[in-house]
């Protein structure tokens, strides 16, 4: 099993994209309404673009109005980090893959939407594979 996090940013920097290392390695937000994902509602698995780990699913996402995918809940809790993003002069919570410690985007709470978390979990497409699939329950 690959430890991703002992990859040095040369490696990333060559694997990725210069678009793809500024957000998932940098922490940097692409653009509103242009990631490929921001409107899909097609059946798959969406995963770390980085390493390849599952992230969501399609069942989980909704349509948020935000400009970014929007999920109500990751595939399994193990499968992100989260931690306080202090940037830009407020407070967010930060969303992480758990297995490279890649930026994926925010994740926001009590905003009122009729999901059964009331999450919103505000995505970067450039972060994001999708893997179009079946999803069984």
């Amino acid at each position: 099993m690959t430890d991703f996090h002992l990859i040095p940013d040369s490696t990333w920097k060559e694997k990725l994209s210069s678009e793809e290392y500024r957000v998932l390695r940098q922490g940097g937000t692409e653009a509103p309404g242009v990631g490929e994902y921001t409107d899909t509602t097609t059946e798959g698995v969406y995963s770390c673009r980085a390493c390849g780990t599952e992230l969501f699913r399609s069942t989980e996402k909704f349509d948020a109005g935000c400009g970014w995918p929007a999920f109500f809940s990751p595939l399994a809790g193990d499968r992100i980090t989260e931690r306080t993003d202090t940037s830009h002069g407020m407070v967010r919570t930060e969303v992480l893959c758990s297995a490279c410690g890649s930026h994926l985007g925010h994740v926001f709470a009590g905003e009122g939407f009729d999901t059964p978390t009331d999450l919103r979990y505000c995505i970067n497409s450039i972060c994001l594979t999708l893997e179009e699939r079946p999803i069984e329950d």
